[in-house]
C-alpha cells in the first residue's frame, strides 16, 4: 500500500521513495546484474558448465542482495515480499507448477503428434540449463515482478501495474535471438498474467520464481524446447518436433504455440481469481485517496 508523505522525512528521501523513482533507480541495476549474469554462463563459461552454474547462483545472489538493501535503505520497510517463512513452501510449490505446466503442453503436443521422443542424452547436458534458469527466473522476477509491478502497483493499482509489467516482460523478448512478434504478445498474455498473478496470490515472489525456474529448465534441459527464441540446445530427451507453426512455436518455442497460451493463459486467470477472492488486489492512488 502506498504511505502517506512523512514531512518528518527529508526532501530527497521522500522523493527517492516516489514509485516511478524507485522503479527507475533499481531496475536498470537489476537489468544491469542480470546481462552480467548471462555473459558469465553464456559466454565466458560456456564451456565450463559447472562454474557457469556456481557464477549464477553467485550473481542471483547479489542480486537478491542488492534488492533487499534497497528496500530496506531507501524504501525503509521489511521486504515482506522475499520473506522467507513461506519461501521453501511457495518455490517448492512454483517449481512444480512450472514443470507440471510445460510437461502438460509436451503431452499435448505428443497426443497431436507434433512432439516425438526419439532417445536419452548425456545428462551431463542438463547443466548448461541450471545456470540459464537460475539467472532468467531470479533476475526476471525481481525486476518484472519485483520492481516493476509492485511499484507501479503501489501509485496506479493492480490493474494497470499487470498490463504495464505484462507487457513489459513480454516485448522485452523482441531483443532475443529468434524473437518475434507473436512469440512477445503470446508471452504477454500468458506469462505477464500468470506470473503476476503468482505474485498477487501470495504476495511475495517465491512462488513465481520457482515456477519461472522449473518452467525454463524442464523446457531447455528436459525437453530440448527452444526458451522464448533465446536459449536452444539439446536437453534430456532427443526429440523431434514437427508440424505448423501454432503448434511448434517454431524458433521461438512453446510459449509461441496455442497449446502454451491456452494451458497457461488458463492456470493464471485460475490464481488470478483466487488473489481477486483473497482481496488483494489494490486500487490506483485516487481511489484509496477517496
Amino acid at each position: 500500500m502506498m504511505e502517506h508523505p512523512n514531512p518528518d522525512k527529508p526532501l530527497w528521501l521522500r522523493v527517492l521513495q516516489f514509485p516511478l523513482i524507485r522503479l527507475v533507480l533499481l531496475g536498470p541495476l537489476l537489468f544491469l546484474m542480470m546481462g552480467i549474469s548471462n555473459g558469465f554462463w553464456e559466454v565466458k563459461f560456456a564451456d565450463s558448465p559447472l562454474i557457469g552454474i556456481a557464477m549464477a547462483a553467485l550473481m542471483a545472489a547479489l542480486g537478491f542482495a542488492l534488492y533487499i538493501a534497497f528496500v530496506k535503505l531507501i524504501e525503509q520497510r521489511p521486504v515482506n515480499e522475499l520473506a522467507l517463512p513461506m519461501m521453501g513452501c511457495e518455490l517448492g510449490m512454483g517449481m512444480l507448477a512450472g514443470a507440471g505446466l510445460y510437461t502438460l503442453c509436451v503431452l499435448v503436443l505428443m497426443a497431436l503428434g507434433v512432439y516425438r521422443i526419439e532417445g536419452i542424452n548425456p545428462l551431463a547436458l542438463l547443466l548448461p540449463s541450471v545456470a540459464m534458469a537460475l539467472s532468467s527466473g531470479v533476475f526476471e522476477e525481481l525486476l518484472h515482478r519485483g520492481t516493476i509491478f509492485r511499484n507501479v502497483e503501489e501509485l496506479l493499482g493492480s490493474w494497470i501495474a499487470l498490463l504495464a509489467s505484462a507487457l513489459f516482460f513480454g516485448f522485452r523478448h523482441l531483443s532475443n535471438a529468434d524473437g518475434n512478434i507473436v512469440g512477445a504478445l503470446a508471452i504477454t498474455i500468458e506469462a505477464g498474467l500468470l506470473l503476476a498473478a503468482a505474485y498477487l496470490l501470495t504476495r511475495r515472489l517465491w512462488l513465481s520464481i520457482g515456477f519461472h525456474i522449473a518452467w525454463n529448465f524442464t523446457q531447455s534441459g528436459i525437453f530440448s524446447g527452444s526458451v522464448s527464441g533465446a536459449f536452444e540446445q539439446p536437453g534430456l530427451f532427443k526429440a523431434t518436433i514437427e508440424g505448423p507453426e501454432w503448434l511448434t512455436g517454431g524458433k521461438f518455442g512453446m510459449e509461441a504455440t496455442i497449446v502454451g497460451l491456452l494451458i497457461c493463459t488458463t492456470a493464471g486467470l485460475a490464481m488470478l481469481v483466487m488473489a481477486i477472492r483473497r482481496g488483494n488486489i489494490v486500487p490506483p492512488f485516487w481511489r484509496r485517496a477517496s
